[in-house]
């Protein structure tokens, strides 16, 4: 398998202000810049990395693999 391939990305999620209506106003909302909205992504990934991301990637991949 090349490099290439091996390092190609595959998003998983992604977060935009319609997700925050259920916790904060839309005056706080609106406040956010997009700098603010990366920073929040940007944390989002280091908290699902930090809290079972490669212990759910091997088991949902295992169970991938076993379908074949």
């Amino acid at each position: 398998m090349t490099t290439k391939r091996l390092h190609k990305a595959f998003p998983i999620t992604s977060i935009c202000r319609a997700d925050l209506q259920e916790y904060f106003t839309d005056k706080e909302i609106e406040s956010l810049d997009n700098v603010d909205m990366e920073y929040l992504a940007s944390k989002m990934a280091d908290a699902y990395c930090d809290n079972g991301f490669w212990i759910d990637m091997e088991i949902i991949a295992r169970d991938i693999l076993n379908d074949k």
